[in-house]
């Protein structure tokens, strides 16, 4: 009777270290391989640029392998539970390092029935970090990006977004990451990989950027040319803020260049009139449109778009303009029934209770997988942890990474002013010269 061989992999990008495992796993026995699921995946790092199925198609064809399974889970337990394999085969990478405690873990559930763990060497010279670097250097085409905020949703428990307004903070939204522990309340559990999964093109930082207040002064032809200068150089999802959409006549276009640049989503909030930011704490609250007219824009810039990855999320001002809960309910649910493919639920105040009372009562009453994001702006004391956890699906950072390079800026100004020369604040405040000179 043929022996049973377990092999788990993402197999996002077949190289000949997969080629070897599979092959040292055939000597063994009849070979499964365990293909992680995309949200098994995005749980330590970053989406695979391949799907769960056509990921399992490819291994499938691979000489060796003569069955194909889901892995729901970085750990490798439940599926070893499951089949109960005489063997597992790894590379010797994981010896030590994050996925130490994933391996001791293995050997210790094959001990239950006289498994084993059987290593070969680590293929040398081969590394899916810098393959996946080689591939985000080449880019990506507007159908994949514009695909990819859908399939994050259903990946992952929260996505987490970051404004950007420039092609250099567009980099750092796409390259910035940090190692944290995978049990928040476990600082020694192994580390997982925490990036951005996407980008918020704010109308606000947009305009700031450019001197000019956020009142819609900044025309749609100039944030396109922000768009395009972070599509060149960026692989990541897009989300933009499209204020109020404009005339529906006009809205319709937005959808069309949007969807045909490779943005995934545009956020369109219910206000009329001249733009006042929402986030003004004095000064006349601007008034909502009427339901059926934001409901008459939803649908048509619905009927606009040419692809079912695009989304068209609405935004509802209820609490912000005081008119409460009972009628942001009301509201989201006919966006939704409009064609809403999401709900932004926006506020102003110091805590998040009442944005986590709507989200809980949505959930309810109206929907119990429409997208939801929100904007912590100045409750921003919530974890993503807390708002995941009562239903939220997207968290936008809208704003930070501008507002820390102001005052840093000016830092530096006055630092030359005061001093009368640059030393200071050359040596003090600014990344060395050599190392702006090959940021890029």
């Amino acid at each position: 009777m043929s022996k049973f061989v377990y092999v788990a992999m993402s197999a996002d990008i077949i190289h000949p270290g997969h080629l070897n495992i599979i092959s040292e796993a055939a000597k063994l026995g009849e070979v499964t391989v365990g293909v992680l699921t995309d949200a098994a995946i995005a749980s330590y790092k970053r989406l695979p640029y391949m799907n769960y199925d056509q990921r399992a198609a490819v291994v499938a064809a691979l000489k060796g392998v003569s069955h194909v399974v889901p892995q729901e889970t970085l750990d490798y337990i439940p599926n070893l539970e499951r089949y109960r394999p005489d063997f597992v085969v790894h590379g010797t990478d994981w010896r030590e390092g994050v996925q130490a405690k994933t391996r001791q873990g293995v050997i210790d559930t094959l001990a239950k029935w006289g498994g084993r763990l059987v290593e070969p060497e680590y293929t040398p010279g081969i590394s899916s970090t810098q393959l996946n670097k080689a591939i985000r250097e080449v880019g990506t085409t507007p159908d994949i990006r514009r695909a990819r905020l859908r399939r994050l949703l259903s990946a992952k428990p929260i996505v987490r977004t970051m404004e950007a307004h420039s092609g250099l903070s567009g980099l750092i939204v796409e390259n910035a990451f940090a190692m944290v522990p995978k049990d928040t309340s476990d600082p020694g559990s192994a580390r997982v990989r925490h990036e951005f999964d996407a980008m918020w093109l704010s109308s606000l930082t947009d305009s700031t950027l450019k001197g000019k207040p956020d009142n819609e002064s900044v025309d749609v032809t100039s944030r396109l040319r922000t768009v395009n200068d972070i599509l060149e150089i960026t692989t990541k999802p897009i989300i933009y803020d499209g204020d109020s959409g404009g005339l529906p006549e006009h809205f319709i276009y937005l959808v069309r260049t949007l969807e045909r640049l490779g943005v995934s989503a545009v956020i369109i909030e219910d206000k009329i009139g001249l733009k006042q930011n929402s986030l003004f704490e004095t000064g006349n609250v601007q008034p909502q449109a009427a339901v059926e007219d934001q409901c008459h824009k939803i649908k048509v810039g619905k009927q606009a778009q040419i692809t079912e990855d695009f989304m068209i999320i609405a935004r509802c001002e209820s609490l912000i303009t005081g008119k409460g809960e009972d009628d942001a309910i009301a509201r989201c649910k006919a966006y939704c029934e409009a064609g809403a493919d999401g709900i932004m639920i926006h506020s102003k105040s110091r805590t998040p209770d009442e944005v986590i009372s709507f989200v809980k009562r949505f959930r309810r009453e109206v929907s119990a997988d429409k997208p939801i994001v929100v904007v912590p702006s100045t409750y921003a004391q919530v974890t993503e942890y807390d708002l995941a956890k009562v239903g939220v699906n997207i968290v936008i950072y809208a704003n930070q990474l501008l507002r820390a390079a102001y005052p840093a800026m000016k830092a530096c100004a006055e630092r030359i002013l005061s001093c009368g020369r640059a030393l200071e604040a050359s040596e003090e405040l600014c990344l060395p010269i050599k190392d702006i000179l090959t940021l890029i």
